[in-house]
């Protein structure tokens, strides 16, 4: 099977989309933009790849009537079981990595060995509850997900051995970097099929019954995915280890990927976590013009980052309490360096914290708008992507702008915006190989 890949390198985060020979999306990935870009990339790819296999194994599925309606279970269990999998393997290289630096360290005392393994005996025992079905995780990312775990049980156990906590928050520092920018690329097959074995032990059945689920996976694993070419984009894209023939620039992907999602795009509003972007594109996706935000992260998912760390707040609660503003409050500062200056005023004042997050987010879109201006106005239909258009607030303050600015108009907001540019480059990528007759691969 020729596939054909794009790979968007944000600031804050990695994506990648795989398309098909017909350019039906058979896969996302997405991944924390590391230290190492080199892996970011290929790390997004894989997850990418994987995607595409679960979403190969439901259409293999689907004809076989042997899950009899419990088809979305039996998936869901495989990626839940395939995802702890992946946990678990990840886990025991950390414990290793922070095994081997602390025998490195002044720290080193049998005392504080003992206090690491037991930090890892209970994060390995802990670890199947993050994975069961209506478990909610704040990330995803290992970094993440280990990492809360790591501090939270951290801190008891060395209190209860008497150790230095900092000594512990010290050696995950040192030893995550290792660890996740390792490429985990060998083991998805083993855990693909330990995870199989799992919710096989969880789904009562005959066996010839198993035997109709288990072949057409099995056929599904055997299938290559052949990476037919790679297009990459994105804010690190110079870093991206691919040739130049290889990269795209972010606004055309950006444009491209919003005209596959919804073909009647005029204008793309693109809000990222490091910069925000206007573009105009014709009836075929090119683009005619578009602006860009200056040298700052203002209005962009840094500013928002910043203002969570302000509230003590995680990122994805900042829309929910915005939506309980019942005050207009007008923010004269977007700037980031002034934000948090602006917000323990407000504060002081006794402003209440849901009127202030609207208002922030009305300022943020504000700042957009002028953007939008500048590139050439907003046209029907309009595209919001990137990763703010998952904030209701921010979707809200942009609706209500533009009907009071430039009337009602149609509003594009897919759920998996945020891999518009990924999409872009997936689908420059088709284009290369199906339209132009290239064949030359991208250097992973």
């Amino acid at each position: 099977m020729r596939c054909f890949i794009g790979i968007d390198l944000g600031s804050t985060t990695t994506k990648a989309v795989v398309i098909d020979e017909h350019q039906n999306v058979l896969g996302r990935g997405i991944t924390n933009s590391r230290s190492n870009y080199d892996t970011a990339a290929a790390v997004a790819k894989i997850e990418a790849m994987v995607n595409g296999r679960f979403h190969l194994f439901r259409q293999a599925l689907q004809g076989t009537g042997a899950l009899n309606g419990s088809l979305d279970t039996f998936i869901n269990q495989l990626e839940r079981d395939f995802r702890a999998e992946q946990y678990l393997e990840q886990l025991r290289d950390l414990e290793a990595t922070c095994q081997r630096n602390l025998g490195t360290s002044a720290f080193g005392s049998a005392t504080e060995r003992a206090t690491l393994d037991e930090v890892f005996r209970r994060l390995a025992e802990e670890a199947p509850a993050l994975f069961a079905p209506g478990a909610r995780r704040k990330s995803d990312f290992f970094r993440d997900i280990a990492g809360s775990q790591y501090l939270a049980i951290g801190e008891e156990v060395a209190k209860a051995a008497g150790t230095r906590y900092e000594h512990l928050l010290n050696l995950f520092d040192r030893s995550i970097i290792e660890v996740e920018n390792r490429v985990y690329a060998d083991s998805v097959r083993r855990h693909l099929l330990s995870a199989l074995e799992r919710s096989f032990a969880a789904l009562p059945e005959t066996e010839a019954r198993r035997g109709a689920i288990e072949a057409p996976i099995k056929q599904v694993l055997d299938t290559e995915m052949e990476e037919t070419y790679i297009v990459g984009t994105g804010y690190g894209r110079a870093r991206l280890p691919f040739s130049k023939e290889h990269i795209r620039s972010e606004i055309l992907c950006h444009g491209l990927g919003a005209h596959v999602m919804y073909p009647g795009t005029a204008t793309v509003l693109d809000i990222g976590g490091q910069d925000t972007k206007a573009i105009q594109v014709d009836p075929a996706g090119i683009v005619e013009s578009f602006q860009m935000n200056d040298r700052c992260a203002a209005g962009c998912g840094r500013y928002l980052g910043y203002i969570a760390d302000e509230m003590n707040m995680g990122l994805h609660e900042l829309g929910p309490l915005a939506m309980q503003s019942t005050k207009s409050i007008r923010i004269n500062s977007t700037c980031t360096v002034f934000a948090g200056a602006e917000l323990r005023d407000r504060l002081a004042l006794g402003d209440k914290r849901e009127d202030i997050m609207a208002g922030l987010h009305r300022a943020i879109i504000l700042r957009a708008m002028s953007i939008l201006a500048r590139s050439g106005g907003i046209r029907d239909q309009f595209t919001f992507t990137g990763g703010v258009a998952k904030n209701e607030a921010a979707v809200k303050a942009l609706t209500d702008l533009v009907e009071e600015n430039y009337g009602r108009l149609t509003l594009n907001i897919n759920p998996d915006s945020i891999y518009t540019g990924a999409l872009g480059g997936a689908t420059f990528a088709w284009r290369a190989v199906v339209e132009e007759g290239k064949t030359a691969e991208a250097r992973a």
